[in-house]
């Protein structure tokens, strides 16, 4: 199967191509060529105005439904939504039923994405069930591909626990992950503690309970060693701790997810259950210090925190709302409205060493792994641009800017 890729322009500020207009042969999956006007009898051309190529972006943190919630998400449609949004690699979240604890569970799911071109890792809970209680089968998950550990959307309460994970964990080089929530201070809040939580008559989680839980778990780090991983943080305090921690040389790295650079607690004012998202929204300042974060490399990756939930569980009073936004359709057009294009596909493409994965050079005789895209076009995202089964979007009805087209991975093209 050969691929050819007209006047694509080039995005990889550590290539030798980079901002460089040129054709790209793929054959088998194995870039063949890259260079001007190449000229061969090709499967597929893919030609379209203004295509720009990038290496393969990665999500940290995608949550589907299957199995046990498929009428949420599909593995299957899971991954188209993601190829066709221009993730080649996503890291999928434990929030199954029956939950990702153990190694058959793993392999499981691995199974169902085997031939697709995204590649699917999936992360291990860390606890059995996620309840918080007992360690999962770590080592046995990890031997089954898995590339993480952590209860999705869920605090270690036990500091103990997680001591000891970030201790065993050091045997097979594990990342252990924990959610920064203190839910003893956050309570039955469900939206930033803050003058419009007030106004609304909403309980608020007040950053006091993600930067206290942020405390304590770089302490533990601190004393244990290991490698520890804090996923979707959102104050500005929290970016100073992390900072601090990686001054010290504590092996520490952390994500923020995407609405949480876009949006303040104010989008609330309607009470629109597609914000109602964890963490929070919070405020001006603390994107403001998320960005800065972001760029200065205290934060390590973005995510789109893609989470399907069912009209069931999203149409209804605002308490009883389940949490989570899908947001891998989005992702892109989204970053684009406050970051230049090479430094969205800069952010977009951080991740992958964390968690062990390959990060591969668009270079002749190197597997495959593009991003495709068109940057600039401005236009409303709606529900005419979801893949998802779940319409549950955040960004409904606000303006993005630039569009994925699909990618290419040596297990093939998807999208285009």
């Amino acid at each position: 199967m050969k691929l050819l890729l007209k006047s694509a322009t080039i995005i990889d500020k550590h290539s030798a191509y980079h901002k460089k207009k040129l054709d790209i042969l793929i054959e088998n999956g194995i870039i063949i060529k890259i260079g001007n006007d190449i000229s061969t009898k090709a499967d597929k051309v893919i030609s379209e105005e203004n295509l720009h190529v990038s290496r393969g972006w990665f999500d940290s943190s995608v949550s589907f439904g299957e199995p046990g919630f498929e009428e949420r998400e599909t593995i299957a449609n899971g991954l188209d939504t993601a190829a066709k949004s221009g993730f080649t690699n996503i890291a999928l979240n434990p929030n199954t039923y029956p939950v990702l604890d153990n190694n058959g569970a793993i392999t499981s799911v691995k199974s169902k994405a085997a031939h697709h071109p995204v590649k699917m890792f999936p992360t291990g809970a860390l606890t059995i069930k996620s309840e918080g209680v007992d360690l999962a089968e770590l080592y046995d998950m990890k031997q089954g591909g898995a590339i993480a550990f952590g209860d999705y959307k869920r605090a270690v309460k036990n500091p103990n626990l997680l001591k000891i994970a970030l201790q065993y964990a050091q045997n097979f080089n594990g990342l252990v992950q924990s959610f920064p929530q203190e839910d003893r201070i956050a309570g039955k809040g469900m939206v930033n503690e803050e003058q419009s939580s007030t106004s609304l008559g909403l309980k608020g989680i007040p950053n006091l309970a993600e930067e206290l839980q942020i405390t304590r778990d770089l302490y533990l780090l601190e004393y244990t060693g290991g490698k520890l991983h804090i996923p979707t943080i959102s104050t500005k305090k929290s970016v100073s701790l992390i900072n601090e921690a990686k001054k010290k040389g504590l092996d520490v790295s952390c994500s923020v997810a995407i609405h949480n650079l876009i949006f303040t607690d104010e989008l609330l004012q309607d009470f629109d259950t597609n914000a109602k998202v964890l963490p929070p929204l919070r405020t001006k300042e603390d994107i403001k210090a998320l960005i800065k974060g972001l760029k200065d490399g205290t934060i390590d990756m973005i995510t789109s925190d893609h989470t399907p939930i069912d009209t069931e569980h999203k149409k209804v009073e605002f308490d009883n709302a389940l949490y989570g936004s899908i947001g891998l359709e989005s992702a892109f057009g989204a970053l684009s409205t406050i970051f230049s294009t090479e430094e969205v596909i800069e952010i977009l493409s951080k991740g992958k060493q964390r968690f062990g994965l390959e990060d591969i050079e668009i270079k002749e005789g190197n597997p495959a792994d593009l991003s495709l895209f068109i940057p600039n076009e401005k236009y409303e995202f709606n529900e005419a641009h979801i893949f998802s089964t779940s319409t549950n979007s955040i960004f409904k009805g606000h303006q993005i800017k630039g569009k994925a087209l699909g990618i290419i991975t040596k297990a093939g093209d998807f999208g285009l």
